[in-house]
């Protein structure tokens, strides 16, 4: 009996080790798996359709009504997996907006809010998405807003995310850092990713060390094509200010009361300039809360798709 459970014991410290040494010799195998492990969990599939002469990767999964979701600048599809698995009841999709994560990456094209918008329309007419919900985060909270302008009849509400394109009264770390000649959001280094999170995030998630490594170096691998998106898209320049009155859909501004990136103060501009809006600030929260928050912010928004009407 002894010898079996010296087996046993050894089977297990053998597979302790094989495991270690496959994490450490391999973790670009080892963070795909965990990456398809979460979209599984949020019962969520890859997928992609051609769009113009833009391949469109995106994520989709569960049953009911439409939300369509949109990332920030220089995020992807997978910035939303966590806050999914707390959505059950509704049809996810959630795509790398053209530019972004896997889509493609089109020099000669511009990628302007008004150009990147009508491609998420003809995004959404290839997947026959007639009336739906939609959510953008940061730069993603613009594109909706502009959306909704753009496309009333077919918008059921809108939820801007800490998002994009408003004015400020107190200027954020992000701010002060562009007065400066700084761009955190175009560093192409190992430091300025970890400065990225800093500004992201109160609470940075916990990633393993070869994990972290590989999505630093996927953020500076897009460096170059993220540059040119922020010089179309100018978003010093740009302002939500003609576009909000025209929205006709219920809108929840959601923010983190400890936004670096987007002052918290935009929400007062929001709000009185919105005809139907309401707002949850969630406390001791950054720039991303779907991220850094996913079942809190997931139950604010389903609380304002049920309270709605």
């Amino acid at each position: 009996m002894k010898r079996y459970l010296w087996y046993g014991f050894f089977a297990i410290i053998v597979l302790i080790v094989a495991t270690s040494v496959y994490y450490y010799l391999f973790p670009e195998a080892l963070f795909r798996m965990a990456t398809g492990a979460q979209r599984r969990a949020a019962d969520l599939a890859q997928k992609e359709v051609q769009v113009g002469d833009h391949k469109i990767v995106y994520l989709e999964g569960g049953k009911g009504e439409p939300v369509l979701l949109l990332h920030g600048f220089g995020g992807n599809k997978d910035h939303w997996t966590d806050f999914a698995r707390h959505m059950k009841g509704f049809h996810l999709v959630i795509p790398d907006i053209p530019g972004f994560g896997e889509s493609s990456q089109v020099p000669e094209d511009r990628y302007d809010v008004d150009d990147q918008v009508e491609r998420i329309a003809g995004f959404a007419e290839a997947l026959k998405l007639d009336k739906f919900h939609i959510v953008g985060n940061s730069m993603g909270g613009a594109l909706s807003a502009v959306f909704a302008a753009k496309h009333p009849d077919r918008i059921l509400t809108v939820t801007l995310m800490d998002t994009a394109g408003v004015p400020y009264e107190k200027k954020s770390e992000l701010v002060m850092e562009l007065e400066k000649g700084k761009n955190p959001l175009l560093e192409g280094s190992d430091a300025g990713y970890d400065r990225l999170m800093e500004l992201i995030f109160v609470k940075k998630p916990q990633i393993p060390e070869p994990f972290r490594k590989i999505l630093a170096a996927d953020w500076i691998a897009h460096r170059e094509f993220n540059a040119k998106i922020w010089n179309d898209w100018q978003p010093h320049r740009f302002s939500l200010e003609p576009v909000l009155p025209m929205i006709q859909a219920p809108v929840l501004i959601l923010w983190g009361d400890s936004d670096k990136m987007l002052d918290v103060g935009s929400v007062a501009f929001l709000e009185q300039n919105l005809k139907n809006s309401r707002t949850v600030i969630l406390k001791d929260t950054g720039h991303c809360p779907m991220v850094e928050k996913p079942e809190e912010t997931a139950a604010a928004y389903v609380r304002f798709l049920k309270e709605k009407g």
